[in-house]
């Protein structure tokens, strides 16, 4: 029943979304600026500059991998990038720096908590089933101390901003969040393809963002190395997100490493270089942990190190992020972090989650039956955009897929009311059309200290009425500004 006042507590849906620059008819007093300036070029004007844009991610190589249906292929593409920028205001940001800083200790505190003495399970706040049979829960970790009491070390927290304009969490990403790079790829195009708009505003800069994650990672090092070997664990270039790999490797002074690079020996990670081994201190992982260990988990994984999580037990290497982090941002999981904040930080929650509903819970799940076509449906153990139904663009039959497979497994999906997500303007052949967006914030943990980076992704559903904003199936991004105070 509380989730249900919940949502009948929010106001009725206005018949416009939140836009992000306009209100009504008048340019929001932040985005004068961007108005003024855009309004100088002509629609040529607008397209060539967008386009050349483009050409210069296309040249850059600064792609991503994009699965389609209808094509058994992947098709490797630049992100689509917009020039108009994303602007949060100093006192917006205020209140997502402190909430998503919040969010990521208490995530790290429920980690913490699960893999040691799991006092939320015998205080009651979460069903103990929903933890231990969660696909991302790995016993492999029970009672392992990790270094720096630290299991997220990188997190990638997505925001949307409803019909009033609030903003509202959407889910939590804490396994290997991608995305850094297009962050600082965007803000390079930015000064330097539309520098007149970039300098006209006192917007807050990324330098001391990378500085933060080396040495969060850095802090991991066993024993307190003063100058530890810190290696990026990439599947390969075929990865969706290898150009990420690639580029925070050789941002951060990394080594950039696949399985086959890397052997265990006495306990202990080294890579094999023409000049020998080499000692590796921590290990920023970028794949899923069934793939880390083949003698841990998956036996087939060609992309890890056998002996990988022996080392780890030993104390001898550290992963960045920790191996089972994954049970603590599962969809049904989400829904329980308000109540994580209060319970291990005794702090009211300054970001909501989107309300949400477990199909495990009988009548909720009936609730939600009835009313399909007003609902997102999602797949608990899928990210990306995929496995998921939205019901006010959704086909009969498309609804009736679906409550078959939520009433055969119901401990796989959860359901949350359709939240019309704000839109910002995009330039599409020069001409300014409007586009739902979200936006990814990155958070760099170390120990208890959260850096969390100023603007973040701002990701653009780029078909007209789509709620889907994920690169994956096919959105783009903007660059996103934080105004200095």
């Amino acid at each position: 029943m509380e989730l249900w006042n919940a949502i009948s507590s929010l106001p009725p849906s206005p018949t416009r979304f939140y836009d992000e620059m306009f209100s009504g008819q008048a340019v929001r007093p932040h985005y004068e600026r961007v108005q003024a300036l855009l309004s100088r070029l002509s629609f040529s004007e607008r397209e060539a500059r967008q386009a050349a844009m483009n050409r210069r991610l296309l040249e850059e190589g600064i792609t991503f991998t994009l699965a389609q249906a209808d094509q058994p292929d992947a098709l490797e593409r630049t992100i689509p990038f917009d020039f108009l920028p994303r602007i949060l205001t100093a006192e917006e940001w205020d209140v997502i720096e402190r909430g998503v800083s919040q969010r990521v200790r208490a995530l790290n505190a429920f980690l913490r908590d699960v893999y040691h003495d799991q006092n939320i399970f015998k205080d009651g706040l979460i069903p103990r089933r929903m933890v231990l049979g969660n696909r991302y829960f790995r016993t492999e970790m029970m009672r392992m101390s990790v270094p720096a009491g630290t299991y997220i070390t990188a997190s990638g927290i997505d925001l949307i901003r409803d019909e009033q304009g609030r903003f509202f969490v959407l889910e939590d990403n804490l396994r290997s969040p991608s995305g850094f790079s297009y962050i600082y790829k965007s803000r390079s195009i930015m000064t330097h393809d539309f520098p007149e708009m970039y300098f006209s505003y006192p917007v807050r800069g990324l330098d001391r963002s990378l500085g933060a994650f080396r040495s969060a990672l850095r802090h991991l090092a066993p024993g307190g190395k003063s100058d530890p070997v810190i290696a990026l664990l990439t599947p390969g270039s075929f990865n969706s997100a290898y150009f990420e790999h690639a580029f925070l490797a050789q941002q951060m002074g990394l080594e950039l490493v696949e399985g086959r690079d890397l052997v265990c020996r006495d306990h202990k990670i080294y890579i094999r270089s023409l000049n020998g081994l080499k000692r590796v201190d921590v290990l920023y992982r970028r794949i899923d942990d069934d793939f880390l260990d083949p003698l841990a988990f998956r036996p087939d994984s060609l992309l890890g190190v056998a002996g990988l999580m022996n080392a780890y037990r030993f104390g001898n290497v550290a992963i960045a992020n920790a191996p089972g982090t994954g049970v603590a941002d599962d969809k049904a999981i989400y829904s329980f972090v308000p109540e994580m904040i209060r319970y291990y930080l005794n702090e009211k929650p300054i970001l909501a989650n989107v309300p949400t509903y477990l199909m495990s819970r009988p009548e909720e799940r009936e609730y939600v039956l009835e009313r399909l076509d007003q609902m997102v449906v999602k797949e608990t153990a899928l990210s990306g955009g995929y496995g998921m139904l939205i019901g006010p663009s959704s086909t009969e039959r498309e609804r009736e897929r679906f409550a078959e497979k939520i009433r055969d497994n119901p401990d796989n999906y959860i359901a949350q009311p359709t939240i019309q997500l704000s839109t910002a303007p995009v330039v599409l052949d020069g001409k300014l059309v409007s586009r739902h967006i979200d936006l990814r914030v990155f958070a760099i943990s170390d120990g208890p200290n959260v850096h969390v980076l100023p603007g973040g992704l701002t990701r653009v559903a780029m078909r007209e009425g789509s709620l889907v904003v994920n690169s994956s199936q096919g959105g783009g991004c903007k660059d996103t500004w934080v105004l200095a105070r």
